[in-house]
């Protein structure tokens, strides 16, 4: 028996695209007999490689470390500190000194023995680092937002489709009760046909340290292979860790910082994961001097095929009351979501609601990493997929476009064109620095 049966590994390297029609055939048994206890086999777990370990990624990491179905294994990352302290901490969780460190993400992906990933990368990373990763063969959990640019973003939704990969995205509002009974009470008609919603985020910068100071770089940052696709420029503090999303060369503000949570909820409450706007105008204030040059404040208003009209602002107090969140405005009232378990509607008694057995019911989640990992066994569709997160950063991306030119653009979420601008196509994507490319 033993020599013919084929063990969880084996079945995740050789899954592709053919095993997501059979999602229903149980090949794992179910995480909620094995996932929550210390009996479980070391050959049992799922293997966990992460790449980037800084803020974001850590933070990551130790999560993944806490699910007892799941090792981590390896750490790679091209700071010589970040890299240290992880594998200090996985090494100290686990009581010994097996995590493997890599600088180079290609060599960590090389390794038959891991089964997913967790990448946490600067923006500007996402794209090269998650193809590679699915076409490797593994399995992703990746940050939001999913990619630095819409065509970037395409291309690996259709690496892991392609591979046949189970994504995870960070927007982790997805597995919180309230942002789920928000969602299950606005698309069960709570507050009537929604006309409007208002998708409420941050502004300004926040100043992680660092300075404008050209400098050389320290000895432990690989500062030219941090860089990487984009293009070349004098190291800075205030250019790398944490600012990075400040610069529009790898990150995209406080937009792209945010609308994987605030806007993906937005269209988790109106069925829109598989579709875009039609229609995007918007406004944005730019610093004048400094590194940073994504906007400070802005404005972005789009439309829908059905109609429907999505405000994303973030410094505009007359946006979703100056408060961060979505909200959405229906015919009949109101209903708000945001973080720190807030929940607030027109009509209070709506709160109260029980969601009927008949009604549109979303997937209670387990946990973010949890709900991930689950999947990676059964090959069913996580909370947040590759697709979804695409959808919901091309509301930034899109707005990003329209803000930098000024003007109004016509998009067919269809096709993923712009339609009659070829000056605002081309910001569809951006040229990767040499030897880089997807």
């Amino acid at each position: 028996m033993n020599k013919k049966k084929h063990n969880r590994r084996d079945f995740i390297k050789k899954s592709s695209g053919a095993i997501i029609g059979l999602a229903s055939i149980p090949y794992f048994i179910p995480s909620k007999i094995i996932g929550r206890n210390k009996l479980i086999a070391p050959s049992d777990k799922i293997r966990v490689g992460c790449i980037g370990v800084g803020w974001q990624g850590t933070s990551n990491m130790k999560t993944f470390l806490k699910e007892s179905d799941a090792i981590v294994v390896a750490v790679c990352d091209i700071d010589k500190n970040h890299l240290t302290e992880a594998k200090n901490t996985v090494d100290t969780y686990y009581g010994n000194k097996d995590c493997k460190t890599y600088h180079n993400y290609k060599e960590i992906l090389e390794r038959n023995d891991i089964d997913v990933f967790s990448i946490g990368l600067p923006d500007h990373w996402h794209g090269i680092v998650s193809v590679a990763a699915a076409k490797a063969g593994k399995d992703i959990y990746g940050e939001k937002p999913l990619s630095h640019n819409l065509l970037e973003g395409r291309a690996i939704c259709n690496a892991v489709k392609r591979y046949g990969r189970i994504w995870q995205t960070g927007s982790w509002q997805r597995s919180r009760s309230n942002f789920r009974y928000a969602c299950e009470l606005v698309l069960n008609g709570r507050i009537g046909k929604v006309h409007t919603v208002e998708v409420g985020l941050p502004s300004g910068f926040s100043d992680f340290g660092g300075t404008d100071k050209i400098t050389e770089p320290p000895k432990e940052l690989d500062y030219e292979t941090w860089l990487g696709p984009a293009p070349y420029a004098p190291y800075a503090s205030a250019r790398v860790h944490k600012n990075w999303r400040w610069n529009l060369d790898y990150g995209g503000g406080q937009l792209m910082d945010w609308i994987g949570h605030h806007g993906d909820i937005a269209h988790w409450g109106l069925s829109l994961d598989k579709t875009g706007p039609i229609e995007i105008s918007a406004k944005g204030t730019f610093p004048k001097t400094g590194l940073w040059n994504a906007a400070t404040k802005f404005r972005i208003d789009s439309k829908y095929k059905n109609g429907l009209k999505m405000i994303v602002a973030g410094g505009h107090p007359d946006v979703c009351n100056g408060t961060t969140g979505t909200k959405w405005i229906g015919e009949e009232g109101w209903i708000w979501v945001a973080r720190g378990n807030n929940l607030d509607a027109s009509n209070k008694n709506i709160l109260k609601d029980k969601i009927k057995p008949n009604e549109i019911h979303l997937l209670k989640s387990p946990g973010h990493v949890r709900n991930f990992l689950d999947c990676v066994r059964s090959r069913k569709e996580t909370l947040a997929p590759c697709e979804t997160a695409h959808r919901s950063a091309s509301i930034g991306h899109l707005g990003q476009i329209a803000m930098l030119l000024g003007k109004t653009i016509n998009f067919n979420p269809d096709k993923e064109e712009i339609i009659g601008d070829h000056v605002a196509s081309r910001l569809l994507g951006r040229p990767m620095r040499v030897p880089y490319h997807l």
